[in-house]
């Protein structure tokens, strides 16, 4: 049984609160259609999807984008960089921070209504005030109209992927939409679910019957897995690459392009190893022409400060989920990419 506790959401209603005028939407539109361009290949620079691993603090957020745009400017000719501003964390046990669209303060109650509007606020803001335009991640399929017209790539997580809605919901988003490898690690599992997106499809959608467009801008997102037993499987090594760079090529698939996914089990969580794991996989792609291709995407988690922090600490842009990247050594990366790329 499910009880309401609000009235149905308007999702007009909810856009037209953080609305772009014609000029930031045509803004947006040129940095979607160089986003596209490097996912089909007709652009040969580096894409990073980088960021805080959860956008939980507006400011320290807006900080850290600025700083980014300063640096876009720097290596603009090698390097296309997306921030993450990832608003919906999953949690499996249904305990912890759930993200800003749950909890505008980390320590505060849950307001979901509350949360969609400052969801849109700090996309907006973002795009306003630095000129980048956004990711986010689709946890919830059904809340996707409410940030479609904000944010520039989506990311399927890993333990949403499997899942028959957000496969469909993702074939008809116009966004590149970066699939996860589920937390097994199974690269079948990811295929499947790269297909899917890749199709056309006939669900129920938002209360309504669609055909979905197909998303040919949907691709591969490598972060590692779990075996049986907990251990870390990296999936970002040579050989890793030489299956995924195979499969793609032996299936029918649109646009070939991978990312690489830094932290998560690719890292043990161990954040300072993004460091490593990036030199290793620019190393790889110049050895191997197939790879050099393909590969051609980081999501690197980053943020102000080292590390991470419980919910209720006060270090201004730490993260208060999985550890990151602080400022010095994240620019310091990226420009060891724009050079090495």
């Amino acid at each position: 049984m499910f009880k309401a506790i609000s009235k149905k959401i308007n999702a007009e209603s909810v856009k037209s609160l953080a609305k772009l005028t014609e000029e930031q939407a045509a803004q947006k539109k040129a940095r979607d259609l160089e986003l596209e361009k490097i996912i089909t290949g007709e652009d040969e620079r580096m894409l990073l999807i980088i960021g805080p691993c959860s956008a939980h603090e507006e400011e320290a957020v807006m900080e850290y984008a600025h700083r980014l745009a300063k640096l876009q400017a720097e290596v603009c000719d090698k390097v296309f960089m997306v921030p993450r501003i990832y608003t919906n964390k999953p949690r499996t046990n249904g305990d912890g921070y759930k993200g800003l669209l749950h909890q505008q303060n980390p320590n505060g109650e849950s307001n979901l209504i509350r949360g969609i509007v400052s969801v849109r606020k700090l996309h907006k803001r973002v795009l306003t005030e630095t000129g980048l335009t956004t990711a986010d991640e689709m946890l919830y399929p059904e809340n996707l109209e409410f940030v479609e017209d904000l944010v520039s790539y989506i990311a399927v997580g890993a333990r949403s992927v499997e899942d028959q809605q957000h496969r469909f919901v993702a074939s008809g988003i116009d966004q590149p939409t970066g699939m996860k490898n589920p937390t097994s690690g199974n690269l079948t599992v990811l295929f499947n679910s790269l297909y899917a997106a890749q199709q056309k499809q006939e669900f129920i959608y938002n209360g309504a019957e669609v055909e979905s467009s197909s998303n040919p801008l949907a691709h591969v997102v490598l972060r590692g897995g779990l075996n049986e037993v907990g251990k870390n499987m990296p999936n970002y090594h040579y050989e890793d690459l030489i299956e995924v760079t195979n499969r793609y090529a032996a299936g029918n698939f649109k646009n070939p392009f991978v990312v690489v996914d830094t932290n998560h089990d690719n890292s043990g969580k161990q954040y300072l190893e993004q460091i490593r794991i990036v030199k290793e996989t620019l190393e790889n792609r110049n050895y191997n022409e197939k790879i050099r291709k393909m590969v051609r995407g980081f999501m690197i988690e980053s943020f102000i400060e080292d590390g991470r922090q419980e919910p209720d600490g006060t270090v201004f842009g730490q993260s208060i989920t999985d550890p990151c990247l602080g400022w010095d050594k994240t620019e310091d990366l990226v420009r060891y990419i724009a050079k090495h790329a």
